[in-house]
């Protein structure tokens, strides 16, 4: 029923243009849209685009970031100072479905908009660190393992922060997933991959009742990751 409740998020959106909730929702929703529910690059790229798009009028609830842009002298990436602990899912899923564009698109495009991305989660950080089951560790930690080094990339940042997000939020399944498929797979480690990923397997996708189907989603990556362990590691 995804399609279904976006398409009643929208409706209360356009009804009025300053619902903040639903513009989240519609920005969250079309970014899981592209990360779970279709397969094909095309269609992934159409959903976070529609995401990226989205996040822009969530940000604009915003009167003093709007304003700030207004003058021309601004750029989102500065303005954003103007956001506050009500935007943090605004700037938060724009910058997953940002992230996950540019990054389909190619390194150059990856490249192009990281400092974008950075800045956006970075403000997260800063106004509420524990959003969406420690979402701005789970960040860096996948951040620091992909980046080379000559862009930023440190694996050992990388697990400090996976490590935080995971004592946060154990019980979120994706953080393990992510760690497996980015960090353990950079260090060539399959016993670690193993264990994170039969771990996520193992638990109950609804701990978190309103995480299920997020849960269940990842678990099915889990699944896929170990069926196709051979493609991560060379030996």
């Amino acid at each position: 029923n995804l399609t279904g409740a976006l398409e009643k998020f929208e409706a209360a959106y356009t009804a009025d243009p300053t619902n903040r909730e639903a513009a989240i929702m519609l920005t969250r929703g079309w970014y899981w849209y592209g990360d779970v529910k279709v397969s094909e690059e095309e269609a992934k790229l159409a959903a976070w685009d529609t995401a990226v798009k989205w996040g822009g009028h969530c940000m604009a609830v915003n009167a003093e970031f709007t304003a700030l842009l207004q003058k021309g002298d601004e750029s989102e990436k500065t303005a954003i100072r103007a956001m506050t602990a009500d935007d943090v899912g605004c700037l938060y899923w724009t910058a997953s479905a940002l992230g996950k564009w540019a990054k389909l698109h190619g390194f150059g495009t990856l490249l192009k908009h990281k400092e974008t991305v950075k800045a956006y989660i970075s403000r997260v950080g800063e106004l509420d660190s524990a959003y969406f089951f420690a979402g701005p560790d789970r960040y860096w930690g996948a951040y620091y393992a992909v980046a080379p080094s000559f862009a930023g990339g440190d694996l050992e940042k990388s697990t400090t922060h996976f490590d935080k997000s995971l004592a946060a939020q154990p019980e979120y399944l994706g953080t393990k997933v992510l760690k497996a498929s980015l960090y353990a797979t950079k260090m060539q480690d399959g016993e670690m991959f193993d264990k994170l990923l039969d771990e996520v397997l193992a638990a109950d996708a609804d701990a978190i009742p309103e995480l299920g189907p997020e849960n269940r989603a990842e678990q099915t990556k889990a699944k896929n990751l170990k069926a196709n362990k051979s493609d991560f590691f060379a030996n």
